[in-house]
């Protein structure tokens, strides 16, 4: 396997574990959210390095190596290919803009040793290949939420049932399909306890209860951290899909479907912008799992490019409602507050990333749905459908917001809304690629192709799944192909 000119992989993971331990040194200094936001932007440019190495390599996978993990793990445990190498970019960038959007005073309710913490799990999580490894980082990942929860003598019941029963199906999935030969019957057994466990990771209906509890309960930014990165998608994509047989991906198809409808139609009748942030997201993020029951290199394509403008353009649309509820505390939908004049960056910025999480043209998400749109189509007509209904559920929502947060009658306050210069530069790093991802997306969309094509052959490979795949290329090939170089 090639190997990377730096280790960036090691590096990237090990650095916000090491802030976090500096950040618990430094104490309650007033300095020290500007000591986490300068260990969340080096490793971001970590990541964005490690992207830039493994293109130029031209490889579909790289791994580096480092002692120390080589001693703590095995060999090539902690690999980038073509599937996680821009989710570590983005994932150091949702880390980052949050924690650039967090006030001074709201510092000591957010606790950023445990988000450091969680940064480095979520690093590790998308580094990792299947393997017992990767099932312990996602079982460990849903540890932060839950001390932030106790920390701030919030109940956690819900939080804690939902993620226990998460990593037992996980365990027992993965510990079943270990035991079993590959083509015994008893693999659908294990297939079917992984696929629960990414469904319930992910939130799907009706086991996302948890979801809505956790953005309640914890603090907005929090919320955030844990629920864009998508982590729920990346089990699916390492652990089901490869050998998932075709009834569990149109299972999860299917719940996808009705959960990204059922999530449109919900935020649309919220009057609590919290609650309405969490159904948009909630839908929107379950368009990414409709593209994998296709298992075609468009829709695989589609679903791929929706995970990363989803993650980034939905990152942005929270970060802007948690500064806002920084400063008036919880933001209703019930009334107008007029804030345009007094915050018009974030008004303009608001809209920006709403718009972009529905596909909206000459942004990021514009190309990924139009393939997720006609991958489905192509295959299951009504799939199609169900999405642009979806789609559609989830702009009006947005202007329903955006009208009620930013128009009617202007209230004066003593209280300063204009935008700090971290969320300036938070909003425009994230406008950029936003607009830069809908008006140049060729390079992203070709390496979301390629990754598509590989899960692709994992399948062919797969003696479980070979027959299936085979039928299906026997009905969509006649059609016409499509390429992308």
């Amino acid at each position: 396997m090639p190997e990377l000119h730096f280790p960036w992989i090691e590096v990237s993971i090990l650095v916000p574990l090491f802030g976090a331990l500096w950040i618990h040194l430094l104490g309650n200094r007033e300095t020290v959210l500007q000591h986490a936001i300068a260990i969340c932007g080096v490793t971001l440019a970590l990541t964005v390095g490690e992207l830039v190495d493994f293109v130029s390599i031209g490889s579909f996978e790289a791994h580096d190596h480092w002692l120390f993990l080589d001693w703590l793990f095995q060999r090539d445990i902690f690999v980038v290919d073509e599937l996680s190498a821009f989710q570590l970019p983005l994932a150091a960038l949702i880390f980052l803009v949050t924690v650039m959007s967090t006030l001074r005073t709201k510092a000591p309710r957010f606790s950023l040793k445990l988000t450091l913490i969680s940064e480095t799990l979520v690093l590790a999580t998308f580094s990792c290949r299947s393997s017992w490894t990767l099932i312990g980082l996602l079982i460990a990942g849903t540890i932060p939420p839950y001390l932030e929860l106790r920390r701030r003598q919030r109940c956690t019941r819900i939080y804690v049932l939902h993620m226990a029963v998460f990593a037992m199906l996980l365990v027992v999935g993965f510990g079943w399909l270990n035991r079993v030969e590959a083509g015994s019957s008893q693999v659908l057994i294990a297939g079917a306890l992984l696929t629960a466990a990414a469904l319930l990771r992910s939130g799907i209906f009706p086991l996302h209860l948890w979801m809505t509890d956790l953005f309640e309960k914890a603090t907005f930014g929090t919320a955030i951290l844990f629920t864009t990165p998508l982590v729920g998608a990346y089990a699916v994509m390492r652990l089901v899909l490869p050998m998932a047989p075709s009834w569990a991906l149109q299972s999860i198809a299917v719940l996808s479907l009705v959960t990204a409808v059922y999530g449109g139609a919900m935020a649309l009748i919220q009057r609590e912008a919290r609650r309405m942030f969490c159904f948009l997201l909630l839908s929107q993020s379950s368009l990414v799992l409709v593209g994998l029951e296709l298992v075609t290199p468009i829709g695989l394509t589609g679903a791929l490019c929706l995970w990363l403008s989803v993650g980034l353009s939905l990152t942005g649309f929270g970060i802007t409602l948690r500064c806002i509820e920084a400063r008036i505390s919880r933001v209703s939908l019930a009334d107008f507050h007029g804030l345009c004049r007094q915050m018009p960056m974030l008004a303009g910025f608001f809209l920006l990333t709403g718009l972009a999480s529905i596909g909206f043209p000459a942004t990021v998400g514009f190309v990924g749905m139009e393939l997720l749109i006609e991958g489905a189509v192509e295959v299951y007509p009504l799939v199609g459908t169900m999405v642009v209904i979806a789609a559609a559920l989830s702009g009006i929502t947005v202007l329903f917001a955006y009208f009620r947060i930013f128009t009617g009658h202007h209230n004066r306050t003593l209280v300063p809304m204009h935008a700090r210069p971290a969320e300036r530069v938070a909003v425009l790093i994230v406008t950029l690629l936003i607009l830069g991802g809908g008006l140049v997306p060729q390079p992203g969309v070709a390496s979301r192709y390629h990754a598509a094509e590989a899960l692709t052959r994992q399948r062919q490979t797969n003696p479980m799944t070979a027959a299936h795949v085979a039928d299906a290329e026997r009905e969509i090939v006649p059609r016409g192909e499509v390429s992308v170089q």
